[in-house]
Parts: structure tokens; sequence; C-alpha cells
């Protein structure tokens, strides 16, 4: 929903309301004058004051996505800096894992020749 919309429908209601509320209460004119006056000075400082709230959330949404702008790109490149200084630091573990893993698979295979050797004879 749109924030345009919303407030329409906010100020729409509100006016109804306040119509409502005046009309339905048994007054004599100049009491009904005084208090649309009132009501309406009232209004004018409420939707002053909502203008002035939107501004601000305005504002800070403008400052947070800038911020947002500057802080993600240095936080990815931090987090693509720390990937790679952590696939260098674990190459050589990596490459010994590799020769372990390549001399137990050849121990295995000796295991078995020397098992079929040995059910052989």
């Amino acid at each position: 929903m749109k924030a345009s919309t919303f407030f329409i429908g906010l100020v729409a209601g509100s006016v109804a309301a306040a119509v409502t509320v005046l009309y339905s209460t048994p007054q004599s004119g100049n009491e009904l004058r005084k208090t649309v006056r009132n009501a309406s000075a009232d209004m004018k400082s409420k939707f002053s004051d909502v203008k002035g709230c939107v501004d601000d959330l305005k504002d800070s949404i403008s400052h947070l996505s800038s911020e947002a702008k500057e802080a993600i790109p240095a936080a990815i490149d931090g987090l693509k800096g720390s990937v790679e200084k952590w696939q260098h630091a674990t190459e050589p573990n990596k490459e010994r894992m590799e020769k372990e893993i390549v001399a137990i698979q050849k121990a295995l295979e000796e295991l078995e020749q020397s098992l079929v050797a040995q059910q052989k004879s």
C-alpha cells in the first residue's frame, strides 16, 4: 500500500469522524461553530505533526540507504578478503590431506593384494 493512499484514507476518515461527532451532539449554532473552529485548528496541528514525522522518516530512510550503499560493498570486500585468506591458509593442509588419501588408497590396495595372495596359498 502506498503511503499517500494511506494518508488520504486517514484524512478522509478523520474528517468524517469529526463531522459525525459534531453534528450528532446537541449544540447551538455558536457552540457548533466554535467546536468546528477548534477541531479544525486541532486537526491542522495534528496534520502538521504527522507531516513533520513523515519528513523525518523520509530523511532517516534516505540516510540509511546512503549508509547501506557505502557499508555493504565494504563488508562484501572484507568477506571476500577473509575467504581468500582462509583458502590460502588451508591450501597446505588440503595438499597434505590429498597426499595422505593417496597413501591410504595405496596401502588398501597393497593390503587387498596381500590378502588375495594369502588366500591363494
